[in-house]
């Protein structure tokens, strides 16, 4: 699985480990910050999420520009440092005023230019170290295991973001409650309704017995409080950063022939691929057709940090019991998903003496994870954010499975294009949208609860399921895009098509928002109708124009 790739592959991998780890910490509590510092509604604070990474990944673009003139190695240092500063302003607590509106902006636009400068072309250097002959029959294996890299970042960042939560609200003697933010500001704003305020007193009394004496004292002291947790959790994106800089600049040695452009290239006399203005529209097509696709896939990917997590606040159950627990303690997912690894080294070693220790190394991992398990209370309490560490979990766990496979079918010549493997993709997606219809049953409409929680929350194995579907999809489409692009552009324009890859995926992210939009408006099938109907649509498109993309493809 690790064998026959570049060694500046790890490299570039811990690297982006380390900034995904501090951007998903923020991502995972930023819409819950919206609404708790600011109150605004689910369509406001969704549009400001959809904003926010739409221009995350549209600035790409701009750096993919700038790249191709001035080298990748340069960009991605230059965004390190925007993106601490990016961080670094967000994660300090201001009042709650317009001057705090727009500084909060200020910030997200520094980090959204840094993530620009820094994403798409780290990104080239990868896929540059696959265009050496002995490393180009594993390309598509080897952005698997970049992205899976990714997401061993993201898979610990909601529950940094809700130990942080935790520990703070603790030290001020309250709990996180899904329904009182939303509460305590309609308290605040004078419209709370009497239903609402016996709901507001019952909370309040119950972590302070002389709340009801002075509730607006209350509210706002708990919208503080939760407010500067949030801003410690972005405060652990700065750490991040620094350990992801350092182990770019260590490691530097390992892929600096990699970090050269055409321009640096022909500078230096190095061989440059010349295509022909055919060979260059071909490729040019092929991409834009995938880029298009693409965007209906991340509109409905990322409804994990603003529907479902909607979903998993206002309809899920807050509290888990019996094997469901497991899933709820990061470190035992992360002994499951090492374990993983070590099982399928187990097949894949060559001596008896690695695979004994393999097998050691397993079932001590499942031991140390069932001792955690059973030393778990028998109810635990969870909070929304914490539904997110699924997805990068399944990524981690699941990309040796989706290399085997895949790796199976290609020694029999039968391994399905990149671009296949996107259209299936799309297909799979729709599959994840069923089971929310399915979970949604029965529910009241968001504007029926009014800030409140469903009485009838449903479990939730619902949402896990949802991203265990979502998380195949993304394993057949995210790391096969990203390969597709940096193998089929055309030479001098690679730093701007894979901006191009990004900026598709910044339109798909904007119009996430638009569940959120609706989410006080319509019935919660409606939105999740809305999302599989796009996704099937993509993939029939995507089938239909088969023969030019892998055309451009084997070009």
């Amino acid at each position: 699985m690790f064998k026959g790739h570049p060694k500046g592959l790890y490299a570039l991998a811990l690297a982006n480990t380390g900034e995904r780890f501090g951007y998903y910490t923020m991502l995972a509590i930023f819409l819950l910050f919206l609404q708790a510092k600011f109150g605004f509604t689910a369509a406001t604070a969704g549009q400001l999420y959809a904003g926010f990474l739409a221009l995350v990944y549209f600035l790409p673009v701009l750096g993919g520009l700038i790249a191709d003139k001035i080298g990748y190695g340069k960009c991605v240092v230059m965004g390190v440092c925007v993106m601490f500063a990016g961080y670094l302003c967000l994660a300090i607590p201001t009042p709650a005023n317009t001057g705090s509106f727009v500084f909060m902006i200020g910030a997200l636009v520094l980090i959204a230019l840094g993530t620009g400068l820094f994403k798409g072309n780290l990104q080239v250097i990868v896929g540059n170290l696959y265009d050496e002959s002995q490393y180009s029959s594993r390309r598509d294996a080897g952005f698997s295991l970049f992205y899976m890299a990714i997401n061993i970042g993201s898979m610990f960042a909601p529950a940094a973001a809700t130990a942080i939560t935790n520990k703070h609200l603790a030290a001020a003697n309250l709990v996180y409650k899904a329904d009182l933010p939303a509460l305590a500001h309609q308290f605040l704003d004078g419209n709370i309704s009497t239903e609402n305020m016996a709901k507001l007193n019952d909370l309040a009394v119950g972590m302070n017995a002389n709340a009801a004496n002075d509730l607006g004292t209350f509210c706002q002291t708990y919208l503080d409080q939760l407010s500067s947790a949030y801003n410690l959790g972005f405060g652990v994106a700065c750490i991040s950063l620094i350990v992801s800089i350092a182990i770019y600049v260590s490691c530097r040695k390992l892929f600096k022939h990699a970090d050269v452009n055409t321009k640096q290239a022909a500078a230096n006399n190095a061989p440059v691929v010349e295509l022909t203005p055919k060979q260059t529209k071909d490729r040019m097509v092929a991409l834009f057709l995938v880029f298009a696709v693409v965007i209906f896939f991340w509109m409905a990917f990322h409804q994990n940090g603003s529907s479902l997590t909607y979903f998993a606040r206002d309809y899920t159950q807050s509290t888990v019991s019996g094997p469901l627990r497991l899933g709820f303690n990061i470190w035992i997912l992360a002994l499951i998903a090492v374990s993983v690894y070590t099982l399928f080294a187990i097949f894949q070693s060559d001596s008896k003496k690695s695979k004994v220790i393999c097998t050691v190394v397993t079932l001590a991992l499942w031991g140390c994870a069932a001792a955690l398990y059973f030393g778990m209370p028998e109810s635990l309490g969870i909070l929304p954010q914490e539904l997110q560490q699924f997805n990068p979990f399944f990524v981690v766990a699941l990309t040796p499975v989706s290399m085997a496979i895949f790796g199976a079918l290609a020694s029999k010549g039968k391994e399905p294009s990149a671009p296949r493997k996107i259209a299936l993709g799309m297909l799979v997606a729709a599959i994840g949208y069923v089971i929310m219809l399915l979970a949604s049953h029965g529910q009241a409409a968001p504007s029926v609860l009014n800030g409140k929680v469903s009485p009838d929350p449903v479990v939730p194995t619902y949402l896990i399921s949802t991203y265990l579907v979502l998380t195949f999809a993304e394993l057949l489409l995210s790391p096969m895009g990203i390969s597709f692009v940096s193998k089929v552009a055309p030479p001098k324009y690679k730093g701007l098509m894979m901006g191009l890859w990004f900026a598709a995926t910044a339109v798909g992210n904007y119009l996430s928002s638009i569940p959120s939009m609706l989410w006080d408006k319509v019935p919660l099938w409606v939105n999740w109708t809305v999302l599989m109907s796009l996704c099937i649509i993509s993939a029939i498109f995507m089938f239909s124009m088969m023969k030019k993309l892998e055309a451009a493809t084997n070009d």
